[in-house]
């Protein structure tokens, strides 16, 4: 990937961060999942950032497609996977969730963000492929 690609996607994830900052100074923990999910959204349209919600990913699996294989919960701009959490318990299953997520989609950078935290810095957990 060139350099230009890579600053983008950077570009790109150091809002999807400050989107989650955003919204958890304003909202707190303690909500469900779909209300951060509708500020998330909102805050990206607010940044002109192109996302799709609940992205129908196919999967390949011994030679078939399965066009109902993942469900991702926000793709940024066809190039970052967002996996949305309102938990208290952190899950490491979330991170193999994720992992499996980028593989089979063919992207290559993910966050898990879990807004049920007291400091959102301890909820969000970037991941490469």
């Amino acid at each position: 990937m060139n350099s230009s690609f890579n600053a983008y996607r950077e570009t790109l994830a150091k809002q999807v961060v400050d989107a989650a900052y955003t919204i958890h100074y304003k909202l707190g923990p303690g909500l469900l999942e779909s209300v951060y999910q509708t500020c998330f959204c909102y805050e990206l349209s607010k940044r002109d950032i192109q996302f799709l919600q609940q992205k129908k990913v196919s999967i390949t699996y011994d030679d078939i497609e399965f066009p109902e294989g993942l469900r991702l919960d926000i793709l940024v701009d066809d190039l970052i996977i967002i996996e949305l959490k309102a938990q208290e318990n952190y899950h490491p299953v979330w991170e193999a969730q994720l992992l499996s997520y980028l593989k089979l989609s063919g992207k290559h950078l993910g966050f898990i963000i879990n807004f049920s935290v007291p400091l959102i810095k301890n909820g969000i957990k970037r991941m490469v492929l």
